[in-house]
């Protein structure tokens, strides 16, 4: 890559590795180090395919399916390789959460992990603050079920959070 690459993919860095570091912590159950590390697989993945982008979609958009597609691939290796069942949890809470508590959001992300992975793809990308249309363009379904599953999804996960 030449040097206009390489600052395009250090401003598309910067930009967007929050928000698939949020995406990774979900899928990886609020594992911090797994995270990054798949953050970073997603950023070389980026990287390598930077030249391919066809601008058909946002930089945000192309960023969201390279890290759904990374954090799937790992789930799938993850259970072809499991030799024990998932872990259940016991969370109980007597008021809201606060979100900005880092135990509550270990809580929480453990949580998500114990939804399918489409629900868990879904629940992070609202979350992290995205418009029910971008859902709807990146999982390739139409904006009102995007809004059936999101509410299902919190439904459940209010479920789990308080022991039902």
């Amino acid at each position: 890559m030449n040097k206009k690459d390489t600052s395009q993919f250090e401003s598309i860095h910067a930009q967007y590795y929050q928000m698939v570091l949020q995406m990774c912590l979900g899928f990886v159950k609020g594992d911090y180090d797994k995270a990054r590390d798949l953050s970073q697989e997603i950023f070389i993945k980026v990287w390598t395919h930077l030249d391919s982008f066809k601008g058909k979609s946002s930089y945000k958009t192309w960023i969201y399916r390279i890290t759904v597609n990374t954090c799937l691939q790992l789930i799938r290796k993850e259970k072809k390789n499991a030799s024990l069942p998932i872990e259940t949890i016991s969370l109980s809470y007597t008021e809201e959460p606060k979100i900005d508590s880092p135990e509550t959001n270990k809580e929480l992300y453990l949580a998500i992990g114990q939804l399918n992975e489409l629900d868990r793809l879904l629940i992070m990308m609202v979350l992290e603050g995205q418009e029910y249309d971008d859902i709807s363009d990146v999982l390739g379904i139409e904006p009102t079920n995007v809004r059936v599953k999101i509410h299902r999804i919190k439904k459940r996960l209010k479920k789990i959070l308080n022991h039902e």
